[in-house]
């Protein structure tokens, strides 16, 4: 059975920092690329920060660039995104996405999601 559980979010002030975590199972990490994406209400899902498989290639949205680090840990499974910075505008809730090709198909899994909210 496929499972992102996210956790780590939570309440801070803005100019703090949180770091959020996603452990993956049931399927095989490594050869999937994995992505932070984010919903603030009233707004479409954006993506955050993607990285790929074993080369750890990054890419991030300008808005956070700079501030979010992604990384990877394929010997447990897990992803990370660390915020620095935070803003206001970063309240959301941030999804784990799992995304990889098993031929012909393209495979993707979703996490629930954990809110952040910067606020003071």
């Amino acid at each position: 059975q496929v499972q992102l559980v996210e956790s780590g979010g939570g309440l801070v002030q803005p100019g703090g920092s949180l770091r959020l975590s996603c452990a993956a199972s049931g399927f095989t990490f490594s050869s999937y690329a994995m992505t932070w994406y984010r919903q603030a209400p009233g707004k479409e899902r954006e993506l955050v920060a993607s990285i790929l498989t074993a080369a750890g290639s990054t890419n991030y949205a300008d808005s956070v660039k700079g501030r979010f680090t992604i990384s990877r840990d394929n010997a447990k499974n897990t992803v990370a995104l660390q915020m620095n910075s935070l803003k206001p505008e970063d309240t959301a809730v941030y999804y784990c996405n799992a995304r990889g090709t098993i031929f012909p198909m393209l495979m993707e899994y979703w996490g629930k999601g954990t809110l952040v909210t910067v606020s003071s």
